[in-house]
């Protein structure tokens, strides 16, 4: 059941007209050569509405795929502060509606790290938003290792939303990537992460994976079957253990087979509501939660109460 009451909303996003303007062709290469009418008709006064129609009390918004790293640092820093101010000016418009997690530009170190700083001080985002891979650079490399340290000693809340290779965009001809690749890069970031002993070494920042993790639930067994036994006694308690410490929100996977998985591996304390607005209709999300039969207490918990303590919990630590 799904009880009349506040949702927060932590996987929601925003279309600045200026991204849009500039880097509509990079952004269509990045989704199979199409943008969706959800990319050109967003607005805030639009994602208020659909918020309004379906009970979002707040919305964390970030910048989605293909995010601002293109190859150049001068450009991504410059561009994650551009859309790190228009988030913030929405955040600024509508206190109680909206957050942020800020988008920074990983490849670049320094930038990123000046990035942090801006964002997590200056602006008061609630946390930060990665992607799985940067020119197939995965989560888990130890050329990211500075930015995680800062992550890490701040205790961020750190927002990890896929993106697909560029290797893996056209591998099934005519069939959109988004179905099988999207979720897989999750998994990938993931188990790099784990395998390379980052989530081990940075056990502060507060993790949230996007749509149940992708198809990590499915492919946890095979890591304790398959990883290099070495790697897997790094990891305190187990592959399992490691995976429980994590957040993981049901954009995209509130439905029966996803969220059977999704327990197998996450207390319910630790799953979040997430609707991927707008390419998502909120709605979707809203009516399959509704039909998993969850009793009120959980539903409660999914809906509000777990994202209302890691963020009040990610703010306050995060200077």
């Amino acid at each position: 059941m799904t009880p009349a009451c506040k949702t927060i909303d932590v996987h929601q996003h925003i279309v600045p007209p200026f991204y849009l303007a500039e880097y509509r062709d990079r952004i269509a290469a990045s989704r199979g050569g199409q943008i969706t009418p959800a990319w050109l008709e967003w607005s805030p006064a639009r994602a208020l509405e659909a918020m309004d129609s379906h009970g979002i009390e707040k919305s964390i918004v970030s910048l989605s795929t293909p995010g601002v790293w293109f190859g150049d640092a001068v450009a991504a820093e410059h561009l994650a502060r551009r859309c790190n101010d228009y988030a913030a000016g929405l955040v600024s418009r509508h206190p109680v509606r909206f957050g942020m997690f800020a988008a920074i530009a990983l490849p670049a170190p320094d930038a990123a790290l000046r990035e942090i700083a801006y964002a997590l001080d200056d602006l008061g985002a609630d946390g930060i938003a990665l992607l799985t891979n940067y020119d197939q650079i995965w989560l888990g490399d130890a050329r990211y290792d500075p930015v995680f340290e800062e992550l890490d000693r701040r205790r961020a809340v750190v927002f990890v939303h896929p993106t697909v290779p560029s290797t893996c965009r056209s591998l099934i001809p005519d069939i959109p990537a988004m179905i099988a690749e999207v979720p897989q890069d999750t998994a990938r970031a993931v188990v790099n992460m784990l395998l390379r002993g980052t989530l081990t070494r940075f056990r502060n920042i507060r993790f949230i994976f996007a749509h149940a993790g992708g198809t990590l639930p499915m492919i946890a067994g095979r890591i304790t079957q398959y990883a290099p036994p070495d790697l897997i006694e790094q990891l305190p308690g187990g592959v399992f253990a490691e995976l429980r410490r994590h957040r993981y929100d049901i954009g995209g996977t509130a439905n029966a087979p996803a969220m059977a998985a999704l327990r197998a591996i996450a207390p319910i304390a630790h799953i979040l509501f997430g609707s991927d607005g707008p390419f998502v209709p909120i709605g979707a999300t809203m009516k399959d939660l509704s039909r998993l039969g969850l009793s009120r207490d959980d539903a409660e918990a999914i809906m509000w109460r777990n994202a209302a303590g890691l963020l009040s919990a990610g703010k306050a630590n995060a200077r």
